[in-house]
């Protein structure tokens, strides 16, 4: 039976053994890459000025032409993250300042995403690399009810979040395969389509007094950022745009843009422009708040 027991302990640790030294390795690499997510981007990044910061989820990654900005002057990129909440667009701009980014401007995609308070796995599976080298991650994460295992297991989170950052994810990094995301200073542009589903029904979504949008006020107000937070356009064909009119008697300060853009032919689906409609969208913006 000794001998047993002394043979399940060797294995167990080689297992751990092994579990730190792959949990190594995969944090080694994943620190030393800038460019193939905005997540990594900012938190490798050297302090940075800006004129115009743009976050959100996917309806500000392909929403807000840089270009159109820096054509005004304005120093722009958009940290739009499709698939992201807003539990990560606040952890995003805590990044941003613990790196001592001098930002002047930060426009706010603030609507869908109002009504929930959730992480999203696929764009927080983005930090985990980072969970043991910022304390702004450990502290953003330390509530959530499976920080203990992904904290103090080593290799579990690159186990648990293996789509974004498993051994795939690992070698290009280490390779340094060339992404498209930090391409036209973070916006992506999509193209029209004829087949696409132009309805949409948000009759069911709740906005918040979300502690998220609560977190980046607060960042924006004790850093001397000029906070804008906007809706972004809707398709024509959308029950429940009395969505929108809830938005906007919970936070007054939130600025209407979600009938700006009107016409499907502006639209790569309901909930996001195409390039065209982008276009017309992100002048407008600036017209109305840049240009003032």
């Amino acid at each position: 039976m000794k001998p047993f027991l002394l043979f399940i302990g060797k294995i167990l640790l080689v297992l751990l053994l092994s579990a730190f030294a792959l949990d190594f390795i995969y944090t080694t690499v994943f620190a030393q890459s800038e460019t193939r997510n905005k997540v990594e981007n900012v938190i490798n990044s050297k302090p940075q000025q800006y004129d115009v910061i743009i976050l959100g989820t996917s309806r500000a990654n392909n929403h807000f032409v840089s270009e159109l900005f820096e054509k005004e002057g304005l120093k722009t990129f958009n940290y739009g993250m499709s698939g992201s909440h807003l539990f990560e667009t606040s952890l995003l701009l805590k990044l941003m300042v613990e790196r001592g980014w001098n930002i002047k401007n930060i426009i706010v995609e603030t609507d869908l995403n109002l009504s929930n308070e959730k992480r999203d796995d696929g764009t927080f599976g983005r930090f985990m690399p980072f969970l043991h080298q910022s304390n702004t991650i450990t502290e953003h994460f330390k509530n959530e009810t499976d920080f203990t295992e992904l904290y103090y297991v080593p290799f579990y989170r690159y186990i648990q979040f293996d789509s974004k950052i498993g051994f795939r994810a690992w070698y290009k990094t280490l390779v340094n395969e060339p992404t498209n995301t930090l391409a036209n200073k973070g916006y992506y542009p999509l193209g029209f389509n004829p087949k696409a589903n132009m309805k949409n029904n948000i009759a069911s979504l709740v906005p918040l007094r979300n502690r998220y949008f609560e977190e980046i006020k607060q960042i924006c107000k004790d850093n001397h950022i000029n906070l804008i937070a906007v809706t972004t356009p809707m398709c024509s064909n959308v029950k429940g745009m009395e969505y929108f009119k809830k938005v906007k008697a919970l936070y007054p300060e939130i600025k209407e843009y979600e009938h700006v853009v009107a016409g499907d032919e502006y639209f790569s689906s309901c909930g996001h422009l195409n390039d065209k409609g982008a276009r017309l969208y992100t002048a407008k913006i600036i017209e109305d708040i840049f240009k003032k």
